[in-house]
C-alpha cells in the first residue's frame, strides 16, 4: 500500500478517536477512544520517523469536530494564453495565487486578495473552474485533509507587484511548466484547469 494511503487512513482513525472523545459522556468508551488515539500516533511515528512529542506539535489534539481545510486558488490566464504562476518561498517552486480560506472572507473574496497580495493584480471572478479532494491525487503527503477549489480570473490589471511571500511572479505555456510546487498544484490538475477553460466550459468540475 502506498505511503499516502496508509496516512490518509491513519488520519481518518485519528479522526474517529477525536470525535469519540468529544462527544462521549461514558467512561468506558472514552478509554476505548483513548487507546485508538494513541494507536494513531504510534502509526504516524512508525509512517513518519519522528517521536511522538513532535507529531502532537504538529497535529494537536482536536478542540471540535475535525473537517477538511479548503485551499483556494485561481487560474489567471492572459491574452496571450500563457498561465500566471507564483515561485513559492517555502519550496522554491511553482503554483497559481492561492492559499488556505480565511475566516471572514467568501470563497471569491479570498481569491481576490490572494491574487491582489502574490502578484499585484486587480481580478475578477469569472467562474468556479474546479473542487479538487486532494486524496484523490497523487499530492505529496500533508497532514491536512484538504479541498482545492479553484477559480477562472480575468486580470482587470497589469503592473505586476511581487507579494513579500513568494519569490517571482511568471508567465507560462501550458507546455512549457515551470517546477511545480506539488503540495498545492499538479501538472495534471492544471491541465484539466487549462483545456476547461479554452473550451469555454461553463459547468464546475466536482469530484
Amino acid at each position: 500500500m502506498q505511503q499516502s494511503n496508509i496516512l490518509d487512513q491513519v488520519f481518518r482513525l485519528k479522526a474517529i478517536a477525536e470525535i469519540g472523545l468529544l462527544y462521549s459522556t461514558n467512561g468506558y468508551d472514552r478509554e476505548r477512544y483513548e487507546e485508538l488515539q494513541q494507536i494513531s500516533y504510534q502509526m504516524l511515528q512508525q509512517v513518519s520517523s519522528h517521536d511522538e512529542a513532535t507529531l502532537k506539535q504538529y497535529f494537536p489534539l482536536a478542540k471540535d469536530y475535525p473537517t477538511a481545510k479548503v485551499d483556494i486558488r485561481g487560474m489567471i490566464i492572459t491574452d496571450e494564453n500563457k498561465i500566471v504562476m507564483v515561485k513559492e518561498s517555502l519550496d522554491g517552486k511553482w503554483s497559481i495565487p492561492g492559499g488556505w480560506a480565511d475566516v471572514g472572507y467568501s470563497p471569491k473574496e479570498v481569491i481576490i486578495k490572494e491574487c491582489k497580495e502574490e502578484t499585484g493584480l486587480d481580478v475578477e471572478v469569472l467562474s468556479l473552474l474546479a473542487v479538487f479532494d486532494k486524496k484523490k491525487h497523487p499530492h505529496p503527503p500533508q497532514p491536512h485533509y484538504a479541498y482545492k477549489m479553484v477559480f477562472h480570473c480575468r486580470a482587470l490589471s497589469s503592473a505586476i507587484i511581487k507579494g513579500h511571500d513568494v519569490l517571482e511572479v511568471g508567465f507560462f505555456n501550458i507546455h512549457a511548466l515551470p517546477e511545480l510546487s506539488e503540495e498545492r498544484i499538479l501538472k495534471n490538475q492544471l491541465e484539466l484547469l487549462y483545456e476547461r477553460v479554452m473550451r469555454g466550459e461553463k459547468d464546475t468540475y466536482i469530484e
